[in-house]
């Protein structure tokens, strides 16, 4: 069985779209999957299925879950091996950080056709996509310069709908869970 990373977009954001963890953990296991883990409450699962097909199970976990929730829940399934070597090669480690910094990674449901030139700069300059590799893409957001910055609109006009995002910490996290799937 081969671990995997499950990310749902806009579960449990300001009342909206209610999932419990505990439910979701039991409705990926009656799908067959084992070992699996949820991550903070905004849809993050990691766990092992008998497929390689990334597609294949983001479409039959989206199905599944959006009949038993009542409403269509956006699922991007991700191989774990990718996230660990993303995390291997830190595309943030030469960015500097502070309070007003945020690093973002954002996965996409399918490939992307974007053939944006990167380093890519918004015109204020609050915002930059500095990776992008298969269907993962690595942002900088800088709050010190705006307010009130439009990142993932900027995104969707590249790349779609059909995308979800989380903070770098986050990623880091969900690399340390993978370490107890063994």
């Amino acid at each position: 069985m081969e671990p995997f990373v499950a990310l749902l977009r806009g579960i449990n954001v300001g009342g909206h779209h209610k999932v419990p963890m505990v439910q979701l953990r039991t409705e990926f296991e009656k799908l067959g999957y084992s070992k699996v883990i949820t991550l903070l409450n905004s849809g993050n699962i990691i766990f092992k299925a008998d497929s390689e097909e990334e597609y294949r199970l983001q479409d039959e976990i989206c199905s599944h879950i959006s009949k038993v929730f009542g409403f269509e829940i956006p699922t991007t399934v991700i191989k774990a091996k990718q996230i660990l070597n993303l995390t291997a090669n830190n595309p943030f480690s030469n960015e500097s950080l502070d309070k007003t910094i945020r690093f973002y990674t954002t996965f996409l449901s399918d490939s992307s056709k974007s053939q944006i030139p990167l380093p890519w700069q918004s015109e204020d300059g609050a915002y930059r996509i500095i990776y992008h590799k298969g269907r993962i893409i690595c942002s900088v957001l800088d709050l010190s310069v705006s307010k009130s910055p439009e990142a993932m609109g900027i995104l969707q006009s590249f790349y779609g709908k059909k995308i979800t995002t989380r903070n770098w910490n986050t990623v880091v996290r969900i690399e340390n869970k993978l370490a107890s799937l063994k």
